[in-house]
């Protein structure tokens, strides 16, 4: 059987306006489409010409679907269309979308063999892809390499490429010497690259230098968009400057710039977090007067930020709402749900939206099960507790250290010592036999349930292991040597923490006085105590109740109460007892 290729009209504007109406089109038949045309296309006699077929490949690309790219520009090659420098640019473009920066330098390679010099846009294309491939370093020693020896002159692109990775990498101050470069030169930065830098340093926490550059960008005619905005009331909102991040929002609006669904979810989140939900609510109104519509991220933070302050029904207020405006609740939605009802003790309600997560399709992840078993534990069920972790271990979730840290914790508080040790032991040679926290925990809740020697054991183990304890290391086992009457050992252990270089807190400091003042030892627990308050620390109430009962009869000097004189007429600092009145 004979196949000849069916002849169809070959009007380059009829081409053009199919491509450019796929360009501007929507909607999930839009990859179809543009494959259906990029058949329609190789089966024209003559063929169309290479720059219509990288126009529609481009588009594919543009769409995401860089495999089905690839696939069509082989089938390019294979019927003997030849491929241009743009076309081998797409190429290198998709293997690096792919993580396959190796494919693409091969062809870099391809391209010498062939004669033809690489463009800008090649470079650019194989830079970004290590960046994206977290070969951040990679890509500056390229850069360097292509400034060097003049290979080429960068462009904006290129240089925000080499900006965004050094950003992403943490190496802010790179990238601001970078921008400084640019600004020296005749490649000027833009608002991309300007963007970039003022978002790492919001992220670095250095706003007032993030400000700074706005300023300076500002100045040098540069006009803000819609990201630098969001960037920067975004990093005022996790300094708690929602006023000034406000400010910000308003003086945005003043220059035309219309704030988007996510800045005003910055805005929405951060008042949520402090606990200022009706403020949060306040925004959204703002939001829908100026026809946006909150989405998922927006109804999340208001019923987190109505769970956290335990304002349960509330929150399902807001799910009710977002279910009306048929938003679908994600994993998020249901977290914070079920973590509000455990914080209430609420667990049956917690343990039906457990199952209805699973009924939805929706997968649980870490902070589901972690929440259900903080849960579970709170409401003295450790039987149901352990159920579930198995669960979840068998549905394939490995536990991270907070889940092993509210196993542990939950399992001690329920007379579980044992069992806990048990599966602390049964980690082995896992990183998280590491982890100081769970040393912590374990020390304190085997001296908690009457096991003192099990705790000290465990502070052996882990300095024997060359594991560097903290302050609540040292506080827990300082704890265990004054109740079990070893003051003499809790005294030295306080010294050993300073020389190992941790500074003891008020914790600290508050277990030996007491213990001191329990013994009668007065004179060394004034000793004691005027170090603590020189270090800006305040007895407890426990403390202070055992100091005033030992102050000694009107008339007679006494360290002690002057101490005490001295502690009622200052500010409290940390959690200590003013302005109580001494009884001598």
């Amino acid at each position: 059987m004979n196949c000849t290729r069916i002849r169809l009209p070959a009007s380059t504007s009829h081409l053009n306006q199919r491509i450019l109406h796929l360009k501007n089109g929507s909607g999930p038949t839009k990859v179809n489409d543009a494959l259906q045309l990029f058949d329609e296309m190789l089966q024209r006699q003559p063929p169309p010409n290479i720059i219509q077929l990288n126009q529609l490949i481009t588009l594919i690309v543009k769409m995401k679907q860089y495999s089905t790219a690839l696939i069509r520009l082989k089938q390019m090659k294979l019927m003997g269309i030849p491929a241009n420098i743009y076309t081998i640019n797409i190429s290198i473009n998709c293997h690096c979308r792919l993580n396959q920066v190796a494919y693409g330098f091969a062809l870099l390679a391809t391209i010498f063999k062939q004669g033809h010099p690489p463009s800008l846009a090649t470079y650019t294309t194989l830079i970004h892809g290590l960046v994206l491939a977290d070969r951040v370093f990679e890509a500056v020693e390229l850069f360097k390499k292509l400034l060097r020896e003049k290979v080429c002159e960068p462009d904006q692109v290129m240089y925000g490429s080499i900006i965004n990775g050094l950003c992403k990498v943490g190496h802010t101050s790179k990238a601001l010497e970078l921008l400084r470069f640019m600004e020296s030169g005749s490649c000027k930065p833009g608002v991309a690259q300007y963007s970039a830098v003022i978002d790492s340093l919001c992220k670095d926490r250095m706003v007032d230098h993030a400000l700074q550059l706005f300023t300076k960008m500002t100045e040098k005619g540069v006009l803000a968009n819609v990201i630098t905005y969001s960037s920067l009331i975004h990093g005022l909102c996790n300094f708690g400057q929602e006023t000034e991040a406000a400010k910000l929002l308003i003086d945005m609006e003043g220059k035309g710039i219309s704030p988007s669904v996510v800045t005003f979810n910055i805005l929405v989140d951060s008042f949520c977090k402090k606990g200022s939900v009706k403020d949060a609510e306040l925004a959204v109104q703002a939001m829908v007067r100026r026809g946006l519509n909150p989405d998922v991220i927006t109804y999340n933070a208001l019923i987190d930020g109505y769970c956290l302050r335990g304002e349960i029904n509330e929150a399902e207020k807001v799910l009710n709402g977002m279910m009306e405006q048929e938003i679908v609740p994600d994993i998020i939605t249901y977290n914070s749900l079920i973590n509000g009802y455990c914080k209430k003790k609420r667990i049956n309600k917690a343990m039906g939206l457990f199952q209805e997560i699973q009924d939805k399709g929706l997968i649980p992840d870490d902070f589901t099960y972690s929440s259900m078993l903080q849960g579970l534990y709170d409401s003295g069920n450790p039987a149901a507790a352990k159920e579930l972790f198995n669960e979840m271990q068998a549905k394939g979730h490995t536990p991270t250290v907070w889940t092993y840290g509210i196993l542990f914790h939950g399992m001690c508080k329920n007379s579980q010592t044992t069992d806990a040790l048990a599966l602390f032991r049964s980690l082995g040679s896992n990183e998280l036999m590491k982890d100081i926290g769970l040393y912590n925990i374990l020390i304190n809740g085997c001296n908690k349930s009457g096991k003192p020697n099990l705790a000290l054991d465990l502070y052996d183990e882990l300095v024997s292991r060359g594991l560097k304890p903290n302050v609540r290391t040292y506080n827990a086992v300082i704890r265990v040597y004054c109740e079990e009457g070893l003051l003499v050992k809790g005294k030295e252990l306080l010294r050993k923490m300073e020389e190992s270089g941790c500074l003891p807190d008020s914790f600290t400091y508050n277990i030996i006085v007491r213990e001191l003042l329990k013994k009668n030892e007065c004179g060394e627990a004034e000793i004691f105590l005027e170090e603590m308050i020189n270090r800006g620390f305040m007895p407890d109430h426990a403390t202070f109740e055992n100091l005033l009962v030992r102050i000694p009869n009107v008339g007679k000097d006494s360290r002690l109460r002057t101490i005490v004189l001295k502690l009622t007429s200052v500010e409290r600092k940390d959690g200590g007892i003013p302005n109580i009145t001494s009884p001598c």
